[in-house]
């Protein structure tokens, strides 16, 4: 197995390939949206609470500004992402290290960014209110936790199962768990609906596709990309060892 070091530094560099996927996908996905909603915004505003000019023009917001952010985005979790990567490989049964990278990323993908989502999907400017900015960023990154929190708590009840009731069995208890908190916390935790009369649901759908669907390519890059780069660096190490 690779060190923690050059597995994080491989982590980083797909992250960073993750992070250029993503930016191409949310540049030609997902600007028309947000422009449609800048649209709807300006056509609504109040002519005379017009602020000041914005410090950074739109122009280098969904260019500059958004490939800096998706590549921050991607490195940072594609580190996560490695040594999550290391924490599994090996204890999934006799999955290599494409399947186990594939598995993680799927699992990562649901807890971190479609469960959250489904709760509190994300909206395009002029859908929120500045007033409930901290209570909606609150509540997103509660849901968050119980998220990770419940993913743990089934890793827990899965692996206690197994001898009792066999691996398969136990991964469905397993899952079961973990919907099963998640159903409790969506039930439980407030809803927020603060889109405003005459937005278009179809920009408002089109938006939250773009985002969900920028997560998606974050993810299956470092699935594929990570299980892919080690891979390659386990079948090198074989060989230098056999010819050594």
């Amino acid at each position: 197995m690779l060190s923690p070091r050059s597995l994080l530094i491989r982590g980083m560099l797909v992250g960073l390939a993750a992070g250029v996927l993503a930016f191409v996908f949310a540049y030609l996905v997902g600007e028309s949206p947000i422009d449609a909603a800048i649209a709807f915004e300006e056509a609504h505003a109040d002519p005379a609470a017009a602020g000041e000019p914005a410090l950074v023009s739109r122009t280098v917001q969904s260019t500059v500004g958004l490939l800096t952010a998706t590549l921050i985005y991607g490195v940072a979790l594609g580190g996560i992402f490695s040594m999550a990567f290391a924490a599994a490989y090996g204890r999934l049964g006799q999955l290599g290290p494409r399947a186990t990278a594939a598995l993680v990323a799927l699992a990562g993908f649901v807890v971190v960014a479609l469960v959250p989502f489904l709760k509190y999907p994300a909206n395009p400017p002029a859908t929120g209110s500045e007033d409930t900015i901290g209570r909606r960023t609150s509540l997103y990154f509660l849901m968050l936790v119980i998220a990770l929190a419940s993913l743990a708590l089934a890793i827990y009840i899965g692996r206690s199962q197994v001898a009792r009731f066999g691996l398969w069995n136990a991964a469905i208890i397993a899952a079961g768990a973990f919907v099963a908190v998640i159903v409790v916390a969506h039930v439980l935790l407030p809803s927020i609906e603060e889109i405003p009369e005459g937005f278009s649901p179809i920009v408002l759908w089109n938006f939250r596709l773009a985002s969900l669907g920028t997560q998606v390519v974050v993810w299956t890059a470092l699935g594929l990309g990570l299980g892919a780069v080690v891979e390659r660096s386990l079948r090198r190490e074989a060989v230098l060892t056999a010819s050594a």
